[in-house]
């Protein structure tokens, strides 16, 4: 019996084991793949899972325009062949936000001026005890 029951515990770890290391992440991907296609937005720079970078121009329920080239090609997608996004305007924002805050939170010494230790002199025995 403990044979039979020992196998049983075995394949539930295995189980639990599968589900956290394949189908948890991948649920967590997925999530946060549907979530970056829902906050698509026009002006957004993206590239699709074939390698084309364009911007967005044009956004309905299950596809996206985007502007590609020197001339503008505009060619349309399915969102689900969007890999990423690189909100340009957004992204320039905040690197200006963080610019700003960087100084404050960071001080760094002033390297230039030169300084020099003070001579420590040896006391003699006599002025020890």
């Amino acid at each position: 019996m403990s044979q039979g029951m020992s196998s049983i515990i075995l394949m539930v770890v295995l189980i639990v084991m599968i589900y956290f290391m394949m189908i948890r992440p991948q649920r967590k991907k997925d999530k946060e793949d549907r979530e970056m296609r829902a906050g698509l937005t026009v002006g957004d720079e993206i590239i699709t899972i074939g390698g084309i970078v364009g911007k967005i121009t044009k956004i309905t329920e299950k596809t996206v325009v985007i502007a590609t080239g020197a001339q503008n090609t505009k060619i349309e997608f399915v969102k689900t062949a969007i890999a990423s996004v690189s909100r340009a305007d957004h992204s320039k924002a905040e690197a200006k936000k963080e610019e700003k805050a960087e100084p404050a939170e960071e001080k760094k010494p002033d390297r230039d001026k030169k300084v020099t230790p003070k001579k420590l002199t040896k006391k003699s025995d006599s002025e020890e005890q």
